[in-house]
Parts: C-alpha cells; structure tokens; sequence
C-alpha cells in the first residue's frame, strides 16, 4: 500500500484514509449512541460531526510521515493535496458553524 511513488498512488491514499477513518467513527459513536453510551446532548450544533471529520483528515498527517520516511516525495504530494482538498470542503460545509 505504501510502496509506490506517484502522484495518483499518493491522492488515491490520501482521500481514501480519511473517508474510512471518519465513516469508522460516526459508525462507532451512532452505535455508542444506541447503547446510552455516549451522547451529543449539550454539545454545540454539528460538534460531533466537525470533530469527526477533523479526526479523519489529520490521520493524512501520519501518512506523509510514512511516505517521509521512505522519501517518497510524489506521493507526499499526493497526500498533501488530497488533505488541501479535505480541509477547504470542511471549512465551506462546517465554516459557518463555528463562527
């Protein structure tokens, strides 16, 4: 998975970790929720969701950090556009929560 040193190899990985991580999350909490486990309740609108979603595109930054260490530049750059991408949709969808 981490073995190629490309662009696309890089954006494909880029967009897919935080895509599960995130969809791993909102899985894990709903199912909290159904247990009266954990609950949203006194939290701010879409508190839950942003911080999910944070959660999900800062895991790229331990992705560069494995392509940093093989030197694989291209798919850092990959990696690095894929979370630019990630974090000017979260800022368009959740921006105007948090203000």
């Amino acid at each position: 998975m981490f073995n190629r040193n490309s662009i696309s190899h890089g954006l494909l990985i880029g967009l897919l970790i935080p895509l599960v991580i995130s969809a791993g999350l909102f899985f894990l909490f709903k199912g909290l929720d159904q247990l009266n486990i954990a609950s949203s309740i006194g939290f701010r609108p879409l508190f839950r969701e942003r911080t999910i979603t944070l959660v999900g595109i800062t895991c790229n930054a331990f992705v560069i950090n494995r392509f940093n260490k093989k030197r694989f530049t291209e798919s850092m750059r990959g990696v690095s556009i894929a979370t630019l991408v990630y974090v000017v949709t979260w800022l368009i969808v959740f921006g105007k929560t948090i203000l």
